[in-house]
């Protein structure tokens, strides 16, 4: 049974693939993107405004970054900007667009490492599972991970970082994996299925830790968030008020704001659901988050 909470549209942003928030501390604001827009956003809800940049190509994921920056992943590879001069840098490959690819997910491990993961932009997504999770060290060495998804989604760390997961989204796979992780190396090792979410309303999009380790889900096409224990254990659904729920992120002053992007394209005919593709925040009893890790870049 799903519970029903107060859920507030803070931005009626109507983004056609809202994504990617991530909350940040030093500044109190929610960065987050619209993907196939190649739009970089901030909302500040102290304020109640939102900010943008163009960058003039898909956007599929960023993470804040150990400077006044944020590390990019757009079709051309991976950047660095900076929001207060918009100053954008190229940093590396790899160039996804000319595989027809784009970025749609990534995370940070805990000593700074970005992770981002591509799906195809055109083809057949059932014969070719080509997506691939690509990481940017420190030194800016970039590395392909691993291979053989559909729709990469997911990504997240343990709040000690010694288990990673990492979903894939599309409709015949719908699973959700944990993997052990080397913080040293930046190994994934000992893959194993943590949920598969076939026997849920939604398939698993963007995700969130929380204080007590467990997975946060959006359930996109389904209506509704839910949260999963470490052991992989669904104990919570919560309905959502437009379809597509894309990405959580815990954020606010105590981190005890669950902020939600959402999917303002491809929405079921004759639903009501006019803030789809909003930015919404609801509160969890008793629930609160941590803070996400920021890419490290090497002192040079």
């Amino acid at each position: 049974m799903k519970m029903s909470l107060p859920i507030d549209c803070v931005l009626d942003a109507k983004a056609q693939i809202g994504e990617g928030a991530i909350w940040c501390s030093q500044q109190q604001v929610l960065y987050w993107v619209d993907i196939s827009a190649g739009v970089l956003h901030c909302f500040d809800p102290a304020k109640n405004t939102n900010k943008s940049w163009d960058m003039g190509e898909a956007l599929g994921c960023f993470a804040l970054t150990n400077r006044a920056s944020l590390v990019l992943a757009l079709t051309s590879g991976f950047y660095e900007f900076f929001p207060d001069t918009e100053h954008k840098l190229l940093l590396s490959g790899p160039d996804v667009a000319s595989i027809n690819q784009r970025f749609n997910d990534g995370s940070v491990d805990l000593i700074g490492r970005f992770y981002a993961g591509t799906m195809r932009t055109n083809g057949d997504h059932v014969n070719d599972p080509s997506g691939t999770m690509y990481s940017l060290s420190s030194e800016l060495e970039v590395n392909a991970v691993m291979s053989g998804f559909h729709i990469i989604n997911g990504m997240a760390f343990s709040p000690n970082g010694d288990t990673a997961y990492v979903s894939d989204s599309f409709a015949a796979v719908q699973t959700i994996w944990a993997y052990d992780y080397d913080l040293d190396d930046g190994v994934w090792s000992n893959k194993r299925v943590f949920l598969d979410t076939k026997e849920l309303d939604g398939r698993p999009d963007g995700a969130a830790i929380d204080a007590d380790g467990c997975y946060w889900m959006a359930g996109i096409s389904g209506w509704e968030l839910v949260r999963i224990t470490p052991e992989g254990k669904v104990d919570m659904k919560i309905e959502f008020p437009v379809e597509k729920p894309t990405r959580i992120a815990f954020g606010g002053s105590n981190m005890d704001t669950l902020y939600v992007t959402s999917l303002g394209e491809d929405i079921t005919e004759g639903t009501h659901q006019p803030n789809a593709g909003g930015l919404f925040a609801l509160k969890v009893p008793g629930v609160t988050g941590i803070e996400l890790p920021r890419m490290n870049f090497s002192a040079n």
